[in-house]
């Protein structure tokens, strides 16, 4: 009998990394987390930065924990894959970071080396891109996002040295890990095209580059954001010759471990979800495999700090506000778009921490030795039952928030975009927490409907979302989400566990690519599928339960919702005209 194949996935998020030991059926055999620094400004909003060099001192003791009380032998892992959030490394050719913070350190060798994903600094040369009518737009759902990098890249160019400027290397998250695990520095499929400005069938765009005023990015071949000629990687294929020696003592790995491709975190979320099979209400699994052609009816949400729509499909869909479509992020002849939610978790915890009774909340929590969100639950269905209400939107029908306190990321693409209350009261016990609490629930569930009507409405056919991240676990949010958007919502096996799963299955693809030479698009995707099906635990489906007078309410709460968008934008313009 042979011995057993694990398979190490490493996940990158916005404020930890996180690496999970598994087997090749999925089972999570091990599993560590570790915080990582992001660095903020306080004079500064906007300003989010970050540290390879934390970020990769999290990642090996992970790792290197996870070894330990599995007891596996290193030789027993048989590949790795990371996933990273779309935030900006930097480094200069030899790998060596390069600050990226304003002020005399820019340019120079130093620790904080990434823009976060959630940086907005780059407004200004959003605004310039996206008043040049390039083909890039086409890809990007008509307006290219601050939070991308190309616009950060702009703004390192403006305000750096020019001679510091060459020097640099610029990396989507995922892809500097994978550089940094073997010294290979291909870049993958899905960096580039989702978050780079690299055009499906096309490349790079030496006209879109020369018109912003990134040229140098031309005249040197494209060789500080990757290569000139289309040899990225998709999903899971080996990097290089796998994990270089040094890579390999920090980690206590083998070197030559083979690493695949990486992904951004969201997409890693898509496949540690997607090709679960569910439990019914009498809890029995479906004995139906389901085919990749299933994938195009299937959104992934992938919701932490923010939340990232995900939907695949065989031909491209172009929606306007919605990224994409991206051509072979996952796998090789599909295509994929997505959306998002600058700030959902983020949001939720702003709203609870900002309310003046949030501390008596807290005080409850500890009394009660419960978690704060299981003792809010308990007090709405208090005040449901006292006041004879149908429902918690019944309860909450006079209070509308608007929720784009950190900009529209879809589908209205808007970083201007700002939040809104309606329905606000001289009142400030725990109480109005608890009703301001569901009405921020309200309003994300209701830009997810927003940005699935968008998606269908232009050709997509997404009947069930599937969630992934910590918000899966807040089943009265999942019920809200089914009955706001309609359809099913199906929950992991493990909220917190889907997307480094994802990565541990990038990790077993470069195990079982490797030596089979090159690999035709259909040999591929039939690979990486078998694997996802094989790899992903049962999820649990949350039907639609609304009653007939919630769907009415929730149907009102969505045209007011649709409208606040319409007001604000009129309001902006008239302040504005009133300026000139």
């Amino acid at each position: 009998m042979s011995p057993a194949s694990y398979y190490i996935g490493v996940d990158v998020g916005t404020g930890s990394a996180r690496a999970s030991l598994v087997k090749d059926d999925g089972t999570t055999v091990a599993s560590f987390t570790k915080e990582t620094v992001t660095y903020r400004n306080p004079e500064n909003h906007r300003i989010f930065e970050q540290s390879t060099n934390n970020i990769w001192s999290a990642i090996s003791t992970c790792i290197r924990t996870c070894l330990r009380e599995s007891g596996i032998s290193p030789s027993s892992v048989k590949g790795l894959g990371f996933d990273a959030t779309c935030s900006l490394a930097v480094s200069d050719f030899q790998g060596e970071p390069v600050t990226v913070t304003g002020g005399d350190q820019l340019g120079q060798n130093g620790d904080r080396n990434v823009i976060l994903w959630a940086d907005h600094r780059a407004e200004k040369e959003a605004d310039l891109i996206n008043s040049t009518g390039s083909v890039v737009l086409d890809y990007v759902g008509g307006t290219m996002s601050l939070e991308m990098e190309i616009p950060k890249v702009l703004w390192l160019k403006n305000h750096m040295d020019a001679a510091l400027f060459s020097r640099c290397q610029f990396f989507d998250l995922p892809d500097f890990l994978t550089y940094r695990a073997t010294t290979d520095s291909t870049r993958s499929c899905c960096s580039v095209t989702c978050k780079c400005s690299f055009v499906p069938n096309k490349g790079w765009q030496a006209d879109f580059f020369k018109k912003i005023g990134l040229q140098e990015l031309v005249e040197r071949d494209y060789s500080q954001i990757g290569a000139a000629k289309m040899n990225v990687l998709t999903a899971g294929l080996p990097v290089g010759q796998g994990l270089s020696k040094r890579a390999a003592e920090e980690f206590g790995l083998v070197e030559g471990t083979p690493v695949g491709s990486g992904v951004i975190d969201a997409y890693a979320g898509w496949m540690g979800t997607v090709a679960a099979r569910t439990k019914g209400k009498d809890g029995q699994l479906s004995t139906d495999l389901p085919s990749v052609d299933e994938s195009s009816h299937r959104l992934a949400a992938v919701a932490g700090t923010s939340t990232c729509h995900l939907v695949q499909s065989r031909e491209g869909v172009f929606v306007n506000g919605v990224w994409g479509p991206y051509k072979d992020p996952v796998f090789r002849g599909w295509w994929m778009n997505e959306g998002g939610q600058s700030s959902t978790g983020q949001l939720i915890d702003f709203m609870l921490t900002t309310h003046p009774a949030y501390n008596k909340l807290v005080e409850l929590g500890k009394e009660q030795k419960k978690n704060i969100h299981v003792v809010l639950q308990e007090m709405l269905a208090k005040l449901k039952a006292e006041s004879k209400a149908d429902s918690l939107t019944e309860l909450t029908k006079d209070i509308h928030l608007y929720p784009d306190l950190h900009g529209n990321r879809s589908p209205i693409a808007d970083p201007r975009m700002k939040g809104s209350i309606v329905g606000m009261a001289l009142d400030d016990t725990l109480h109005d927490l608890a009703r301001k609490y569901n009405v921020t629930l309200e309003a994300i569930a209701l830009q997810t409907r927003h940005i699935v009507d968008e998606m269908n409405a232009k050709g997509h056919k997404i009947t069930s979302i599937y969630m992934s991240g910590g918000q899966a676990k807040n089943i009265p949010m999942m019920q809200l989400f089914a009955n706001t958007c309609g359809m099913p919502i199906v929950l992991p096996f493990d909220h917190a566990g889907a997307v480094v799963l994802g990565a541990a299955m990038l990790g077993r693809f470069a195990a079982e690519a490797n030596g089979k030479g090159e690999m035709s698009s259909q040999e591929q995707g039939d690979l990486l599928w078998k694997i996802m099906v094989e790899m992903t635990p049962p999820g649990t489906m949350v039907a639609p339960s609304a009653s007939p007078k919630e769907k009415r309410l929730l149907e009102a709460k969505y045209n007011i919702f649709r409208e606040a968008i319409l007001i604000q934008k009129r309001w902006r313009q008239e302040m504005e005209d009133a300026c000139k």
